[in-house]
């Protein structure tokens, strides 16, 4: 089964449109380098602009696959640029599936 891998953080709501520009540049920087990790199967990034919350959740084939993840030099690069804007984050987590519904 797929492992899921949660990302989540927090900003200040006055600063969401700084949060929500930070996740946008962001895809430059990730894209490629996401999309060629072998086993990733979906990657999403979310924004919650009124309780100042952020995700980044991303389905991957197995847990060797998601943890890809904690070395991959353009997403650590990205940690900074956002702590710096004020976003403060939780460890990550990584879930094994235990069952699914695919409508």
């Amino acid at each position: 089964m797929p492992v899921v891998r949660i990302s989540k953080g927090r900003f200040d709501i006055a600063n969401a449109s700084d949060a929500e520009r930070l996740l946008l540049e962001s895809e430059r920087a990730l894209r490629s380098a996401l999309t060629a990790l072998p086993g990733l199967l979906h990657y999403y990034v979310g924004i919650d602009r009124v309780h100042g919350a952020l995700t980044n959740v991303s389905v991957w084939a197995s847990l060797e696959d998601a943890h890809r993840m904690d070395t991959l030099p353009q997403m650590l690069a990205q940690r900074p640029i956002l702590e710096a804007a004020g976003i403060s984050f939780e460890p990550i987590t990584n879930h094994e599936t235990l069952w699914t519904i695919t409508p």
